[in-house]
């Protein structure tokens, strides 16, 4: 089974942070680094979280003088994020920042009504009852939206770009995750918009993800569109997939077809967490989470692996090798 292991810290380890938090930092610095609880359902730290590290860096950021970064992450499993997220908060967290989604935000907003809490990515953070709204968004959180569902038709059109013939576009999604089921509707106005169909597979469980993509014929499908979330690990067995040439397969972020996909459009998340460390400067120097809009990126990349189109026999078209913004061969 896949395992998306990014390979930069273990669980509980510590990043540590360079920098002074201003002009005045000398004395206004705290006897003790600020804490910053880090929650994600990957199997450690994301790309965001290292974005996140790099940001506050580039703002002057001492290591280990300033705060520290303490990590949890849950490996696929939602249904751990609550505790893990309760775990920061026991042990003395200033703030969270949460990645991977809005499962992950919302075991934070649980967790806590009080610890100021920044996010990466995840859905619409009003339809999922994070803020109140984007420009006032009111309580403990604020963060960067990944307009991930907005992208989707872009994304979608680049997969059949891609992909000639692309008719039937398998999606799976863990039905026990409730931001995954509630996008589905724009996955599927994308999909007819288009002029494919969403072949829909509802998951529960890791053991069941794993057997419903490997089980896969070539006659079932024509390509593979992978979830925004990491729940079930279904973007772990979807690039699994992908790297034997099977089937070719469509992500949001470029940390997949760096690993065997055949493409990804989205936001760039180390960007996503180098935005997300300026939110966490100000709320340092005592903005208040209510007061601070959330964001959204500013950036997005297409990246395709030629490697792995050239394994599945596929010519990319030349428009398309001109708009990448990275071609990893």
């Amino acid at each position: 089974m896949m395992r998306l292991r990014l390979g930069l810290l273990a669980l509980g380890c510590v990043l540590a942070i360079d920098g002074l938090i201003g002009g005045a930092a000398e004395s206004q610095r705290a006897a003790r680094p600020v804490q910053i609880g880090a929650l994600t359902e990957s199997w450690g730290p994301t790309p965001g979280i290292i974005g996140l590290r790099d940001g506050l860096q580039a703002l002057g950021y001492r290591e280990d003088k300033d705060f520290t970064i303490g990590v949890r992450f849950t490996q696929g499993e939602s249904a751990e994020l609550l505790a893990a997220a309760r775990e920061l908060v026991r042990r003395g967290a200033d703030i969270i920042v949460t990645t991977e989604g809005g499962n992950t935000a919302k075991a934070a907003q649980m967790a806590t009504d009080r610890i100021p809490i920044v996010f990466i990515g995840g859905g619409d953070p009003v339809e999922l009852g994070l803020v109140k709204s984007l420009a006032r968004p009111g309580g403990n959180l604020t963060g960067i939206a990944s307009l991930d569902v907005e992208l989707a038709p872009k994304r979608l059109e680049i997969f059949r770009e891609l992909v000639p013939g692309l008719k039937r576009v398998l999606f799976v999604y863990d039905a026990t995750n409730k931001p995954a089921v509630e996008q589905l509707e724009p996955y599927r106005i994308a999909a007819r918009s288009l002029g494919l169909t969403l072949v829909e597979r509802p998951v529960r469980s890791q053991e069941e993800a794993g057997a419903v993509i490997s089980g896969l014929r070539r006659s079932d499908v024509d390509g593979i569109f992978a979830p925004r979330v990491l729940s079930l690990n279904i973007p772990g067995f979807i690039v699994a997939t992908s790297v034997k040439g099977t089937f070719p397969t469509m992500f949001q972020g470029a940390f997949f077809a760096e690993r065997g996909g055949l493409a990804s459009y989205g936001a760039t998340e180390g960007d996503l967490g180098r935005q997300a460390a300026r939110l966490v400067d100000r709320i340092l120097k005592g903005a208040k989470p209510a007061d601070l809009p959330v964001e959204q990126p500013t950036k997005f990349e297409l990246v395709i692996n030629v490697k792995t189109a050239k394994a599945l026999g596929l010519t990319i078209p030349a428009s398309l090798l001109q708009r990448a913004d990275r071609l990893i061969q």
